[in-house]
Order: C-alpha cells, then structure tokens, then sequence
C-alpha cells in the first residue's frame, strides 16, 4: 500500500461528508477523513475527528470570524478560538504521524494552506460559483490538482482557463441511482442539512393546490400550521436516493449531492437555488436552465403556479439531466485521487 491520503471534510450542509464517504468506500485502508463531527462514521471509514472551530452561536457556519483584518489568502482566522488551535494540532499531529502522499481538501482554504506548510501536496474540491477570490486562487494554485463535484457543463463560464485546465468534473459522486419503478403522482421535495427557505406552510398550500398528487417532503421542516392528508414530512432519511428514485418530479435546491442524486435516478427536476456563498447553488442553476435540463425557479412560486410548474416539469427530456451523470464517478475519483497522490 502507498502513503496514507487525508480527506479533509467541512462540516456545512452534508454534502462533503456523503461524498467523502463515496470515494473512501473504493480504499478505505488509504483514505482518512478529517473533520469536525466525524465520531459516528460507521465501519471502516477511518477518522480523525478535529475539534469544532465555529463560533458558540453559529451552528450553519456563517463564515464570519469577528477577527478584523487578515491576509487575503484566509477566508475564516478568529482569534482566540480554542477550537482552532485544537483542530490544526491534530491536523499537524496526524500529518507527522502519518506523512501522507497528500491530503483532499473539501473544502477550507486554511486547511489546504496549513498542509502545504507541513510540506503535504493537496488535491482541493473546487465547488461551482465565483471562486476568483485571492483565497481560492491561492488554494488552487497551491494544489497539485483540483476536483469538481459536478459536470463540466455545470461549470461557471467565466471561470479562468487555467483553472479548468487544472481541475477533474467527477459527477456522479452522489452514488449509483437508486432502481425503484417511479409513481408518477408523487412529487417529493428535498430539503439540504445545509438550509432552506422552504418551510411547512408553503409546501401545505402547495399540496392543497394539486389535491391529486401526493407530495412526500424529506429533511428537517418546520411542520405546517394544518397540512393536507396529501402531504408527507419524512424528516431526515438515510436512504435519499431510494426516494428520489421513486418520485414523480423532485423539488429541491442546486446542491452537488441532491442534484447528482437527481441526475442519476434521471427523474423531472424542478430546481429552486439557495442562497449559499459565492453564488454556488445559483451558478449551477443558470447552468440547468441553459441545458433546458430542469425547471428552474428563482424564488418559492405561489400555491396556483404549481400545477402548470408540474407540468412544465413532466414534460422535460429527462436524458439530458441524466447525461450530467457519471454512474461510476466516485470510483473513478477515487482512482483518480490515488493516482495525484502517489505521482
């Protein structure tokens, strides 16, 4: 076996962490993942568990950091933060332990400098959206490679060629679709662990205004004032595939897990962008909505839109979503990453 690779994973939303796990699945004696609250990884996902850096009052990561100025190639450096000083000892602990062939860096432009420092390549996941900033610029450079979690027709049209150039487009890192025959009458709205502005009262006007169609809802909502009998909060499943499979029309945001996840089940897509930073979410939206591969909405639409949205939605030619998947991309990641990290 060659060098330990670290997978640095950031604790916003789920999405670095389910594709973390994707890839570790193909070499889970190489890969470790690194992050905050990875003590319930299941067998045999080896982990290095890092204190939480976040500040007390902010469990989605707003990012802000309170510290004033700081050099332009840091996006997050409080002072004074005992979780910091605690995550980058064990970082640079486990990096002396260990010397891995290369660390995997989803995403923190700290963490890929604090590796570079300890003389430890990086491969950093580049998500979509506006990245020109100096701190992303420098973490790409200072990378050996760059991986995309999305197709490259999914990518910003304004980012630099050399970062293309630079950069790998892994779809289909959501997993394999899932094989259930879909129930056309079924509209199953997906809310991300990392926000929405989806909440209860909506979706029960919604379901209200197509009384023929039963709506399944999975995620962590705000329950409905009075829901209809066709409407069905699921809450936080494990198994989000299955259910998107199964669906006749998905709902939910632009995110790289459920997107994939929608890409690769080739179901209607009706896809409302979250605001998230650096126009991620609404980049690979405008993107959607140039390949005519999903229906794309800018805000919540009124309860008497939905059955012409529907619609709208069932009449798609789905190939075109599924072509944006790569139904062997997490092994081909994975490979991939190995063969970086051993150059």
């Amino acid at each position: 076996m060659n060098g330990a690779i670290g997978y640095y994973v950031h604790h916003h939303g789920r999405g670095h962490r389910e594709r973390a796990m994707a890839i570790a699945t193909y070499a889970p004696d190489r890969f470790t993942l690194i992050g905050t609250g990875l003590a319930d990884l299941p067998e045999p996902f080896l982990r290095l568990d890092l204190a939480d850096d976040r500040a007390i009052d902010d469990e989605t990561f707003a990012g802000a950091d309170g510290g004033g100025e700081r050099p332009d190639a840091l996006h997050y450096a409080p002072f004074a933060h005992e979780g910091v000083r605690a995550r980058n000892h064990a970082m640079v602990e486990w990096m002396m332990r260990e010397k891995p062939a290369a660390i995997v860096v989803d995403v923190s432009v700290e963490a890929a400098m604090l590796a570079r420092l300890c003389a430890t390549p990086t491969i950093y996941v580049r998500l979509a959206g506006d990245r020109s900033d100096p701190a992303h610029l420098d973490a790409f450079r200072g990378a050996r490679a760059l991986l995309a979690p999305f197709h490259a027709e999914l990518d910003d049209p304004g980012t630099a060629d050399w970062v293309r150039a630079k950069t790998r487009y892994a779809p289909g890192l959501a997993g394999p679709g899932a094989v259930p025959l879909p129930q056309e009458d079924a509209v199953l709205v997906v809310a991300g662990a990392g926000g929405s502005c989806i909440d209860g009262n909506l979706l029960a006007a919604a379901a209200s205004a197509t009384p023929d169609l039963k709506w399944r809802v999975v995620g962590r909502i705000a329950a409905a004032n009075a829901a209809p009998k066709n409407l069905t909060m699921l809450g936080w499943i494990t198994d989000v595939g299955r259910e998107i499979a199964r669906a006749g029309v998905v709902v939910g945001a632009a995110g790289d897990g459920v997107l994939g996840a929608v890409a690769a089940a080739g179901r209607p897509y009706v896809c409302l962008p979250e605001p998230r930073p650096y126009g991620e979410q609404t980049a690979k939206a405008r993107r959607l909505r140039a390949l005519d591969a999903a229906i794309v909405l800018d805000r919540w639409p009124d309860a008497s839109d939905w059955p012409d949205i529907l619609g709208r939605a069932r009449g798609l030619d789905t190939r075109r979503l599924y072509q944006l998947h790569e139904p062997k991309g997490a092994e081909r990641a994975a490979a991939f990453l190995m063969e970086v990290a051993d150059r």
